[in-house]
């Protein structure tokens, strides 16, 4: 076999109301270049992946032998060298990216016995839940649900002219942490809340009413809960909207917050609203505009 590379996006889950179900993929990657050799070398490069394991402990070399599990065969030796330019810890998918390019990379050394829809449900089961797996490997708007019968999901091209400015502050939280201050009941008007908010999420996406999404994108479940971790989250959750934004919401378990917005219109004044938050709250970070990447993860093989 020839060498090949595997290119991974990050991703932004839940959305708002889709908590655990719903997530989009965004233009930075995660790349493996994988090449057959007859001893096995983790190669991480790059600032971005300082303190990583350079052996088998790397988790995307762990990532390959759930491939090589799911499939029933041995995981052949290989040089794996590891870029990403997806920040850590950040919300923005980089664990998914990891385990999407290494279970993909390790199928694609096997010779493909999985295919995409086994590829997801051995990511899913690995994370716990597909709402950043499913947009990491299909690319889009991808809605998912994981049980005991399987991974299935609905993947959506973006709507036209919706695009996403995400803010990614200068300090990491972890999913664990983010996750720990989640109740672990909710009253039944939380639920249907959350239900009926879900469900008109996905229907607007997949019918590209963009002048839903400020209201479809309220969330009681883990926003609410998670805002005092993320200093200036209720601000841009309540006020965004009126600086040009879409609809706002936390990616991931945060600390990143991402907002919709129009490809038509001039996102300066959404720029500003947000570095006003952050200068407000005494933190740093960057706002970068990125395109829905709609192409999930790609195999180039040389």
């Amino acid at each position: 076999m020839t060498a090949f590379t595997v290119r991974a996006p990050a991703s932004s889950a839940n959305l708002g109301p889709g908590f655990d179900s719903l997530g989009l993929s965004v233009p930075l990657y995660t790349t493996l270049r994988v090449t057959p050799q007859s001893v096995t070398k983790v190669v991480p490069m790059g600032a971005g992946l300082d303190g990583t394991p350079h052996d088998e402990s790397n988790y995307v070399y762990k990532a390959m032998l759930l491939a090589a599990k799911r499939a029933g065969q041995p995981l052949p030796h290989a040089r794996i060298e590891i870029e990403s330019d997806v920040p850590l810890a950040r919300g923005l998918g980089s664990s998914a990216a990891a385990l999407v390019a290494g279970i993909v990379a390790g199928n694609e050394l096997l010779g493909t016995p999985l295919t995409p829809e086994v590829v997801l449900d051995v990511a899913a089961r690995e994370e716990g839940h597909p709402d950043n797996v499913a947009p990491a490997l299909f690319g889009g708007i991808v809605v998912a649900t994981l049980d005991k019968l399987g991974t299935h999901y609905v993947r959506l091209d973006p709507p036209a002219h919706l695009a996403v400015t995400v803010l990614i502050p200068d300090f990491e939280l972890s999913t664990s942490k983010a996750r720990a201050v989640l109740p672990k009941e909710y009253s039944r008007a939380d639920a249907v809340h959350a239900l009926s908010h879900a469900a008109l999420l996905a229907a607007a996406l997949s019918v590209g009413r963009l002048d839903l999404l400020r209201h479809a994108m309220q969330d009681y479940i883990h926003q609410i809960w998670r805002a005092p971790l993320v200093p200036g989250l209720s601000d841009i959750l309540e006020e965004a909207h009126k600086h040009g934004a879409l609809g706002a919401a936390l990616s991931g378990a945060g600390p990143t917050v991402l907002c919709f917005h129009d490809t038509r219109e001039d996102t300066a004044r959404l720029h500003t609203y947000l570095h006003t938050v952050m200068a407000k709250n005494g933190l740093t970070g960057t706002v970068l505009d990125l395109p829905i990447d709609a192409v999930g993860t790609v195999i180039e093989r040389h």
